[in-house]
């Protein structure tokens, strides 16, 4: 068999580093081909590479930045049109809630009306045959939107008597509502004695409600400081 003979690369490299002796002060378009290739790779990569740093690379920002948009709106549409198919049972809905808080307030008394609400859960007391002994409205607490008047209650009868004034506040028409209450024998009688707390409430009159809302701005600037 005939032997291979080893090939030699040594003149072709040879060749190609004698391409780049002697560029200085020639023209570029006067070079070797493989000096010319070279420069001609070097400038469309730091083309490429310049398009990406400072052109591409903010188009797939913003393309990323459209993708997150695409998909967020989306979302909203979809929200979108199933409230706009149950429109017409969110609308009955809302009329729903309305009438029930109309109703809520309703219960609750304006200032004015707070006489005439004492003066029934007064008659409660009374009109049950149960001793009324103790009767004393306290300070009134406002809130953010109605007013809480707590009243200190002593109430002396057996146990159906108790149990019937405690009924006829439950069906006023206002929201009266026995809170810490204390049962006990009244000096060993078959009687007892109720101890509570009613408390009623009340709505704000727009004057009442305009104070709390400059209450609470004044309050803002202080606790943003601390």
């Amino acid at each position: 068999m005939a032997k291979l003979s080893a090939i030699n690369f040594n003149p072709d490299l040879s060749r190609v580093t004698d391409q780049f002796r002697g560029l200085q002060g020639r023209h570029p378009g006067l070079w070797p081909v493989f000096p010319r290739a070279m420069l001609v790779l070097t400038l469309f990569s730091s083309i490429l590479l310049l398009g990406w740093l400072f052109y591409w690379h903010g188009l797939l920002e913003e393309l990323d930045v459209g993708a997150q948009q695409e998909v967020t709106l989306k979302a909203t549409y979809v929200d979108r049109l199933k409230q706009a198919v149950n429109l017409a049972g969110l609308r009955k809905q809302k009329d729903q809630v309305a009438q029930y808080v109309s109703l809520l307030e309703k219960q609750l008394p304006s200032k004015a009306e707070m006489d005439a609400l004492l003066t029934d859960i007064n008659q409660a007391g009374v009109g049950r045959g149960a001793g009324l002994k103790l009767f004393k409205p306290g300070q009134v607490v406002v809130k953010d939107y109605y007013a809480e008047l707590p009243i200190t209650v002593r109430v002396i009868g057996n146990y159906h008597d108790l149990g019937a004034f405690a009924s006829d506040l439950a069906n006023l028409p206002r929201i009266v509502t026995l809170n810490n209450v204390s049962i006990s024998q009244f000096e060993k009688s078959s009687n007892l004695v109720m101890d509570a707390t009613a408390k009623t409430f009340r709505y704000l009159d727009p004057e009442e409600i305009a104070q709390q809302r400059a209450a609470a701005n004044k309050k803002k600037p202080g606790e943003a400081k601390k």
